[in-house]
């Protein structure tokens, strides 16, 4: 089993052939999935720090769909498309990306603003 770590969130153990985007769920974890992780939107897009060899080849198709993401890096994937390849023993970290942090927040309204909204700025002067 892999261990998926969500920087600056949780991490959770997920068998080979399951994706980040179960991983994502299974640790209840903010990544957006507009389309149900069916490849056709960027939503679920993050970026693999390590661990990107235990997972699937990324496809021309997920290849196309990151085309339309915002910020995407050598190491982007779609959430929906990573599989854990393999025996896929060891360690899988991902950053979410603000765009999917902010299409899980549409998603789910009760949480709007929970993970994009900078954190409040003390007054100039000690003014409340």
């Amino acid at each position: 089993m892999a261990t998926v770590r969500f920087k600056g969130f949780a991490e959770v153990r997920i068998r080979p052939g399951q994706s980040i985007l179960d991983a994502a769920a299974k640790a209840n974890v903010a990544v957006g999935s507009a389309c149900g992780g069916v490849c056709a939107c960027s939503t679920c897009h993050v970026h693999v720090t390590t661990g990107g060899a235990l997972l699937s080849v990324q496809s021309g198709d997920e290849s196309d769909i990151l085309d339309k993401a915002f910020d995407v890096r050598a190491t982007s994937r779609l959430a929906c498309q990573s599989r854990v390849a393999g025996d896929g023993d060891g360690v899988i970290e991902v950053e979410i990306t603000r765009e999917s942090l902010q299409a899980y927040e549409n998603e789910h309204p009760d949480d709007r603003g929970k993970f994009t909204r900078p954190p409040a700025r003390p007054l100039a002067g000690g003014q409340k």
